[in-house]
């Protein structure tokens, strides 16, 4: 490119020189020299500039600026959560939800079939403000849905959009839906959310636990009672296409897939997050929440089919139990981790927060972390597997594969950089010792001493270690966390 320049440099100069003054030649020559430097710097920078990609030299991986003045973190405050209910359930339901929910912290709403009777009055103040929902009446007589109820249901995410949505009121982050049995644990959603830019469109759900609850209804849909999480951007879209896209599919009729079609159209799939939790599952579900995936809790649902996760405890109280682990450490909530204690050939498998079991055998991880099929089908038809969305084991009488259970009891900060989490024992397990060669025992141990760092657990890229002490005879063992070694082995 310089060449062409340079050519039509000499040509304008042999033209000036038969007119004008050596001066004015040098004068002009300079500046012709300078545009030909330009354009050719131009050029070769520009050129540079494009073919390596970097339009988007200042955002990072996850899609949040690199320049902290940009985006301030996301605090809870950024979350807006509408919760649909009814007035008739929300009786016995409201305990799940004021287990987790902090008053005049927490921004939300939920959204009731009808007013509330005056048992419920005067409102409780540790609840969420209620709304009444829309009268939709007249709506569904128009469009004539499957399923009436599932209109209210996906209205419910225009309504709370439209609550918050005030320029008098600090514009929300983050939308979440869910259902008003469904429990949330913020401090790990906060966190989560953080990672993502809110300013982008973006679809978070779970599918459900239950193959065939995906199959019904669509592998592609987060689950509502999971909870759904929408970014500002995309709740304000689909606020603003809900009623067109409600007269466009009647004929879908459940909620979460009519809300999933809607986001389609808009162009957005699903995100799917392992740590939200439908629980299409019912009966004794330990088994599942004592191997949870590694990835951090951020809900269950479906606790009025299951049975109370902690044994002498009713559903509430098992909810509000649980949250005393989850109001001191989020970030290991229901985390798995496997140690082995070689002296007496045992294998523990902790689920921080909730539970311990031990085993008579070393036992490899990859079993450990599948979860005991302790719980039953969501429906009983379809005797043939595949059942759930993972592998599961099942429970066995073998004295070398039975584990010895123990529960969360208790939490307290020990000192500043430890917590320490006691486990007891659930019930004698009624199995004669593991025949292996230099196993030995567990019957004797009553209750277990968890101390983990007071520091949040943010690298899920590996689980941690631990140390084991325990002592011939004696009724208690003790678990020290600690970062696993760099090359250590630690099945």
């Amino acid at each position: 490119m310089s060449s062409i320049f340079t050519t039509k440099y000499v040509e304008i100069k042999e033209k000036l020189s038969q007119n004008v003054s050596e001066t004015t030649i040098w004068k002009f020559s300079f500046l012709i020299s300078c545009i030909v430097f330009f354009f050719f710097f131009f050029y070769s920078t520009n050129h540079q500039y494009f073919t390596t990609g970097n339009f988007s030299s200042n955002i990072n991986v996850e899609g949040n600026s690199s320049n902290s003045t940009t985006i301030s973190p996301t605090t809870i405050n950024h979350l807006l959560f509408g919760l649909i209910g009814s007035e008739k359930a929300w009786h016995h339901r409201k305990a799940y939800i004021e287990s987790w929910w902090r008053p005049h912290i927490t921004k939300g709403y939920l959204f009731l079939d009808v007013p509330p009777t005056k048992k419920l009055l005067p409102w409780s103040k540790a609840s969420p403000p209620y709304r009444v929902s829309k009268d939709l009446t007249k709506f569904v007589q128009e469009t004539r849905p499957i399923d009436p109820v599932a209109v209210r249901i996906i209205n419910g995410i225009m309504e709370t959009f439209r609550e918050e949505n005030d320029d008098d009121k600090d514009q929300f982050r983050w939308l979440v839906m869910g259902d008003d049995d469904s429990i949330f644990f913020l401090e790990n959603m906060v966190d989560f959310l953080g990672k993502h830019d809110h300013r982008k469109y973006y679809y978070f759900g779970a599918q459900s636990e239950y193959v065939l609850s995906n199959f019904w209804y669509s592998f592609n849909q987060g689950f509502g009672g999971a909870g759904f999480i929408l970014s500002y951007p995309l709740a304000k879209a689909l606020a603003d296409y809900l009623e067109t896209c409600l007269r466009k599919y009647p004929y879908l009729g459940a909620a979460d897939l009519t809300t999933m079609a809607c986001i389609s159209d808009i162009g957005v799939n699903l995100s799917p997050q392992k740590g939200l939790h439908q629980i299409d599952l019912r009966g004794d579900i330990s088994g599942f929440l004592s191997s949870h995936p590694k990835t951090p809790l951020l809900s269950l649902h479906h606790f009025d089919a299951v049975d109370p996760i902690f044994p002498k405890m009713d559903r509430f109280e098992s909810t509000r139990h649980l949250m005393k682990a989850a109001k001191q450490d989020q970030s290991r909530m229901l985390q798995q981790t496997i140690c082995y204690q070689r002296q007496q050939n045992w294998s523990i498998s902790i689920s921080w927060g909730y539970s311990v079991h031990i085993y008579e055998k070393i036992m490899p991880r990859n079993w450990l972390q599948k979860p005991i099929e302790t719980f039953q089908k969501w429906n009983k038809p379809n005797p043939n597997p595949p059942h759930y969305m993972f592998n599961t084991r099942f429970p066995s009488n073998d004295p070398c594969e039975a584990p010895h259970e123990f529960y969360f009891k208790s939490i307290e900060k020990v000192t500043k950089n430890q917590i320490l989490t006691t486990y007891i024992r659930s019930k004698e397990r009624g199995l004669p010792v593991c025949g292996l060669n230099g196993s030995n025992s567990a019957d004797l141990v009553s209750e277990i001493h968890v101390y983990s760092p007071t520091t949040k657990r943010t690298e899920v890229d590996r689980c941690e270690c631990c140390d084991i002490t325990y002592y011939n005879g004696t009724t208690m063992a003790m678990v020290k966390f600690r970062e696993c070694h760099v090359k250590e082995i630690i099945a």
